[in-house]
């Protein structure tokens, strides 16, 4: 992960900031998955309360290139600048950028129920606690199912930063449970 490049969101009127970002890192998803990649993973560096404006790109130079070379964007390069190929800065610390879920869930809920491991009077307890543990604080990406159209949100957790670099796979959304990637 010596290389990178930077999609600089540019947001109007029409397309407003967070909507914009869902959309872009939706065809990005779109395309890693067609390349069956695992080995891009993705940073937002201005990241405070909400992702930015800003989506970092990391891996070798090869795999950019094979990237740039779908066209991925396609007509939301209007509102994006990207950035050329470039390499990494020589002073930068390493974060693991990952996805965060809740261990609590509807459809985990249904599971107990149709189970039998959950009485009556333990659902609504379950049911407060499911609420409690959803609302976080991280940023997050609201994405379309491209199988049933329903929205789901993916929170986003930066790791804290460390000196020594991680290796492993990222997924087809660029997060890893266990690799880093340079943060600059």
């Amino acid at each position: 992960m010596n290389y990178y490049i930077d999609i600089r969101l540019k947001p109007d009127a029409e397309m407003r900031k967070n909507v914009l970002m869902n959309k872009v890192y939706s065809k990005l998803h779109k395309a890693l998955f067609d390349m069956a990649s695992n080995d891009i993973g993705i940073s937002f560096p201005e990241t405070k309360v909400l992702l930015g404006k800003l989506l970092r790109i990391h891996s070798t130079e090869k795999r950019l290139l094979e990237l740039n070379h779908i066209k991925w964007l396609g007509g939301l390069s209007g509102y994006c600048e990207c950035s050329n190929i470039l390499p990494i800065p020589s002073s930068f610390e390493n974060r693991k950028v990952s996805r965060w879920q809740s261990t609590m869930s509807e459809s985990h809920l249904r599971r107990l129920i149709k189970r039998g491991s959950i009485s009556d009077d333990e659902i609504k307890g379950y049911k407060a606690k499911m609420f409690a543990s959803q609302m976080t604080a991280l940023p997050f990406l609201e994405l379309e199912s491209g199988s049933n159209g329903q929205f789901h949100r993916r929170y986003i957790q930066m790791g804290d930063a460390q000196k020594t670099p991680v290796t492993g796979d990222f997924d087809t959304f660029g997060l890893s449970k266990l690799a880093t990637i340079p943060w600059f």
